[in-house]
């Protein structure tokens, strides 16, 4: 996998993170609520260590701290 393969892939799997945050609002989440946090985690964790791998992009061309609008606040 290329360097652009990449950072688009981990941009697709960072877009799923405010929906994943909207899921963990519903009460009928029910019993996945865990496993819905822990994916929010791992999605924090894999952005931190992006962030850490390319730099770069963690300000990205609107300086928002946030890879193309993505932000893990």
């Amino acid at each position: 996998m290329d360097v652009q393969g990449l950072k688009d892939g981990v941009r697709a799997i960072a877009a799923k993170r405010p929906w994943l945050l909207e899921l963990l609002e519903k009460p009928e989440t029910g019993s996945l609520r865990l496993d819905v946090n822990q994916a929010i985690e791992e999605i924090d964790d894999l952005m931190d260590e992006f962030y850490e791998t390319f730099p770069e992009e963690r300000n990205g061309d609107n300086g928002s701290g946030s890879v193309q609008g993505i932000s893990i606040s």
